[in-house]
């Protein structure tokens, strides 16, 4: 384990002979990833095990489903693929001899076991890319995207973190004051398969691109921004960025007309 780093474990239950998650394993899942937010993930191994009934070829098998299914529930949420460096159907394992009950330790066997190694320390973006505000405030053209740097997403979740929100108000206040600007909002999701939108936590919808776009729309609109300059749209992981996938949550303003001031 690298220094500064810690363990953090979880295990995922299996009904008899399924690979499928059940929803209240989900929900567990979930709010053990909620935990991890606020870290910085290094690697993550995933490991898949039976209890001892069916034979060791279905045994295996059956292990290295349940394995998968996990990985890509971790991909859906927006964890790369990258950092899941170990996946591995281990089969079968035993019955503890010293068990009180057979039937609540198959039913503890039926399991994915998790080890996520994570830091407390997150990479940050570059204080040299000019903000959003700053490009906003001068001279923009028709066609023009603009990221809103730091502006971060929760992960799997369609809500920015606190420390975004003065961030946004600063951004509120530029496009009210910059009212000749019509624009498209673009949500975008890091880490799902190929362009494939990824999933909403909250509403268990595959549309996170779409709530993002639809989240930063209404906040807009709140704050006095007109409903007729404003449009927005899920791009999915249509356009990644490259680099840390993280850069990858977010959402840019692309300028689609520029009325003339009278």
């Amino acid at each position: 384990m690298a220094i500064g780093q810690n363990k953090y474990r979880h295990s995922v239950y299996f009904d008899t002979d399924a690979s499928l998650i059940t929803n209240s394993e989900t929900e567990k899942l979930n709010s053990f990833l909620d935990k991890l937010d606020s870290l910085y993930i290094s690697k993550i191994s995933i490991y898949g095990f039976c209890d001892d009934r069916g034979t060791d070829k279905y045994n295996l098998n059956l292990s290295k489903k349940r394995a998968i299914i996990i990985k890509d529930f971790f991909i859906d949420n927006e964890v790369s693929e990258n950092l899941i460096t170990l996946l591995d159907g281990k089969g079968e394992l035993a019955l503890d001899s010293t068990a009180k009950s057979i039937k609540l330790d198959r039913k503890n066997n039926r399991r994915v076991d998790i080890e996520i190694f994570a830091s407390e320390t997150k990479e940050m973006e570059s204080p040299e890319i000019p903000t959003a505000q700053d490009l906003l405030r001068g001279k923009v053209e028709i066609g023009d995207k603009i990221r809103l740097k730091n502006l971060y997403f929760k992960t799997g979740y369609s809500t920015i973190v606190p420390e975004s929100i003065q961030t946004l108000k600063e951004i509120a206040q530029v496009l009210k004051e910059r009212n000749e600007l019509y624009f498209v909002i673009q949500g975008h999701v890091c880490c799902t398969h190929d362009t494939y939108d990824a999933v909403d936590r909250k509403t268990n919808k595959r549309n996170l691109s779409v709530a993002r776009a639809k989240f930063i729309y209404n906040y807009l609109l709140r704050k006095g921004v007109e409903k007729h300059r404003m449009k927005y749209v899920g791009l999915k992981r249509k356009f990644p960025l490259g680099g840390d996938p993280k850069l990858d949550r977010r959402v840019e303003i692309e300028i689609t007309h520029i009325a003339t001031k009278h």
